[in-house]
């Protein structure tokens, strides 16, 4: 029977700090959960509700629906909810193509860019420090366990991308089309904040480059992040 220090310990990880003092966080939905359990995250607890039966051969815990609802991180508890611990941070890559992410502060955005990076065969996305947790519930549940497979790495980006020797290709609405020259094998493309772009220390450090607009309303003044992520990405994994 889970015990009430348990699930005042599960709904403390809500908040950045506690998962970060715990090294955990939590995941809701089945899907989810089944697909994180065959990665290679250590899964800590499982529980369910009474009446939900995808993960039985899991060996989940029954809790009451009233405690679910008290942990669960949603506006309706799906019935299913894990509590898996962080990944192990591997290494900062110097080589390889990279997605950088300066003041992302969106979760979804986020994770639905971390899910871009897993269907592109992108391992690794460096977030400045003011980017939103990957660890946030909503980044959580709009990840769909790409998590387990994208390394996110949290630092001074501005710092990284001084002294790295990769190409770096900040996005601009003033920068030279994607489709004009063909982006290299290796290097490292900035997305920046929604409403406020990247910083121009950051502009200033590349070379800018942009998604042309065909359209012709202008009042369409960009595109979101992670749409733009997925533009990108399929033009630089395209066969040149």
């Amino acid at each position: 029977m889970i015990t009430k220090s348990k699930l005042k310990l599960i709904k403390s990880l809500s908040r950045k700090k506690y998962r970060e003092e715990h090294q955990l966080f939590v995941v809701e939905g089945y899907k989810s959960i089944r697909e994180l359990v065959h990665s290679e995250l250590i899964v800590e607890d499982i529980l369910i509700t009474s009446g939900n039966h995808q993960l039985d051969d899991l060996d989940p815990e029954i809790i009451s629906a009233k405690d679910m609802n008290a942990v669960s991180n949603l506006k309706t508890a799906p019935g299913y909810l894990a509590v898996f611990k962080m990944k192990p941070k591997n290494a900062i890559p110097q080589t390889g193509k990279i997605i950088a992410l300066d003041d992302v502060k969106d979760p979804g955005n986020l994770g639905t860019i971390i899910r871009l990076a897993d269907w592109f065969g992108i391992v690794h996305i460096i977030c400045s420090e003011e980017t939103v947790d990957v660890y946030n519930s909503k980044c959580v549940q709009a990840s769909m366990a790409s998590l387990a497979r994208v390394q996110v790495h949290y630092l001074d980006l501005a710092s990284y991308i001084q002294h790295t020797r990769l190409q770096v290709y900040p996005t601009a609405m003033n920068g030279t089309s994607i489709y004009e020259n063909a982006l290299p094998q290796e290097g490292i493309i900035i997305l920046g904040n929604e409403s406020q772009g990247i910083r121009k220390d950051l502009l200033d450090r590349g070379t800018n480059i942009s998604i042309p607009q065909y359209g012709t309303n202008k009042n369409t003044e960009s595109l979101n992040v992670a749409m733009a992520t997925s533009v990108i990405l399929a033009e630089w994994m395209r066969p040149k």
